[in-house]
């Protein structure tokens, strides 16, 4: 299947800061000692019927009725935080066992560890077995992950941002050589022996999938499109400035926002969200006359380069951007020190939330999606799970039913006392309740929590109301109603790519490249030699292998 980007939360506090990071952090083309194949592995294509054969048969575990229910990849909407809640896990998890050490990635400060943290000693007492987080930097995460497989030591709980994985050269090899192979433990009716994990939409688990076999519990999307472009609708409206309909009005807009004297540019990182206005396909699109064309060989890319690297050039773009990959736009952002910026739509509610405590007028709300010169946009979105959660080989089946166990109380729905636990902590500790009955997380609630058992556990998703965002849930759910119609149909639903290694390897390189360009480090026109070396190295080996992946698939 397709990349895909980050881009979903299921709560206000935990993903909410984190995900659309986009270019973040990549293992780009490197290899995995002791893991690899022979030099120019040509991956491997899983068709749908054998996806199909191995996932866990779906049994919904809905304890609420929504308020505004969900449509295919959109999730349920929920208006209120019902006053009462019901054990969802009625047997305790844990059976003694030794630590559960695990790995995820974190886009925040470091909570405290295990000892000196009140949240992890709540959940784990309801576990039956401790369970020592290990949080890293998510905008290095890539490098932890990339020396961890490397050196084949990995922790008996790894979750792996699906970002990465798809830049990992030969990433099934270490799947086969360092993590357990769930597929009998899941596979079927044997997974409702983990209801909660049953319960995750098998849209996700389609992609869990390595060689024909399950290896991974997903963490499923909250919402399928990879990116939205926010926009400070407080500030627009203060200087009386409407939202832009078209290219030529963002750009217009991008000239009357900024001003270098008082600090204040107009865009962060937009390229992404351009190219889609402009109509550009995320990777692949079926050729009129037959095969594929990759995103770079359509004319649109090529305008939408164009467009933004001219915002870059007539120095609309905030200089951390310019000068580096990882400027903290999140906080340009909620600083007013840029209008605008491309992230997931799970960083919304958080951010929300966070700000509106310090500045009531504070309104972040994504552009509305338009095209350029008439034509239509795409939105760039897939079912593809953010985190994969990966169990360490050799376990054995005892322990191993014990980490399932913990995975699915961590997946435990809306409407249960597991689910406020995990999202919110201890209440009167961690979370007081609004007027409405809702968590409003604490000081030390922001402090010690960090997602640690939600990355790992999956859950599905839903979307509700919290007092400090009364108007997020309706907001949040109408943009996807009034945009899915526009979002890319996937080529490869269904179907599990495992991708040559030259085609992983050439990811990043060319990502720095298109980087140079738009950056003015290079002109736009270099887009025909940078096209011709993708191709070259990688790129026509790429369109082969998801050519011929389409046509044994009878696509």
């Amino acid at each position: 299947m397709k990349p895909s980007l980050p881009g979903a939360s299921t709560d206000r506090r935990s993903l909410l800061r984190l995900l659309g990071l986009g270019a973040a952090a990549s293992v780009g083309g490197a290899t995995l000692a002791g893991c690899s194949k022979e030099a120019g592995s040509k991956g491997s294509a899983t068709t749908a019927d054998a996806i199909r054969s191995v996932l866990p048969t779906h049994k919904p575990a809905e304890l609420l009725k929504p308020d505004i229910p969900g449509e295919g990849p959109i999730p349920d909407g929920y208006l209120s935080y019902p006053r009462s809640l019901v054990d969802a896990v009625t047997e305790q998890p844990g059976r003694g066992g030794p630590p559960i050490r695990t790995m995820s990635p974190w886009w925040g400060p470091a909570p405290p560890t295990v000892g000196r943290n009140s949240y992890l000693a709540a959940v784990n007492a309801r576990l039956g077995v401790e369970v020592h987080p290990s949080l890293q930097d998510g905008t290095t995460y890539a490098d932890k992950l990339n020396a961890m497989l490397g050196a084949r030591d990995v922790p008996e709980l790894l979750s792996a941002p699906n970002w990465e994985v798809d830049k990992v050269a030969r990433f099934s090899d270490a799947v086969k050589a360092l993590f357990e192979d769930l597929t009998d433990h899941l596979k079927g009716d044997a997974a409702a022996k983990y209801p909660y994990l049953a319960a995750l939409p098998t849209g996700a688990w389609e992609y869990s999938v390595w060689g024909g076999r399950l290896y991974a519990v997903p963490f499923p999307t909250d919402g399928p499109f990879g990116y939205a472009l926010f926009h400070r609708a407080d500030l627009l409206a203060q200087a009386g400035l409407a939202a832009p309909t078209s290219p030529e009005e963002l750009h217009e807009l991008g000239r009357e926002v900024t001003d270098p004297a008082k600090g204040v540019w107009a865009f962060g990182s937009v390229f992404e969200m351009v190219q889609q206005f402009f109509g550009c396909q995320q990777t692949w699109r079926k050729r009129p006359d037959g095969g594929l064309e990759h995103r770079f060989e359509n004319p649109a890319f090529a305008a939408a380069l164009e467009f933004t690297a001219k915002l870059f050039a007539d120095g609309l773009v905030h200089p951390d951007t310019v000068a580096s990959k990882g400027a903290d736009e999140k906080q340009l952002f909620k600083a007013g020190k840029i209008l605008m910026y491309q992230d997931g739509l799970g960083a919304w509610q958080g951010m929300q939330g966070e700000r509106v405590k310090e500045l009531p007028s504070f309104d972040m709300q994504p552009l509305p999606v338009f095209g350029a010169a008439g034509a239509q946009p795409v939105i760039w979105g897939s079912e593809k799970p953010i985190f994969y959660t990966f169990l360490r080989k050799g376990l054995g089946a005892e322990r191993v039913d014990e980490l399932l166990r913990v995975l699915n109380w961590c997946a435990a729905p809306f409407g249960s006392r597991e689910f406020e636990l995990r999202e919110y902590g201890v209440e009167g500790r961690h979370f007081t309740r609004a007027a409405d009955g809702s968590p409003v997380p604490t000081e030390l609630g922001r402090k010690e929590l960090g997602a640690q058992y939600t990355h790992i556990g999956g859950r599905v998703p839903v979307k509700v109301r919290s007092g400090d965002t009364p108007d997020y849930v309706r907001d949040y759910l109408g943009y996807y109603q009034k945009n899915i119609a526009l979002m890319e149909k996937d080529l490869f639903a269904g179907i599990k790519l495992e991708l040559p290694a030259n085609w992983s390897k050439i990811i990043q390189p060319t990502d720095d490249k298109i980087r140079d360009i738009l950056r003015g480090r290079r002109p736009v026109g270099d887009l025909a030699q940078v096209r011709k070396e993708f191709l070259a190295a990688g790129g026509e080996e790429g369109r082969a292998f998801h050519e011929k992946a389409l046509a044994d698939n009878g696509r």
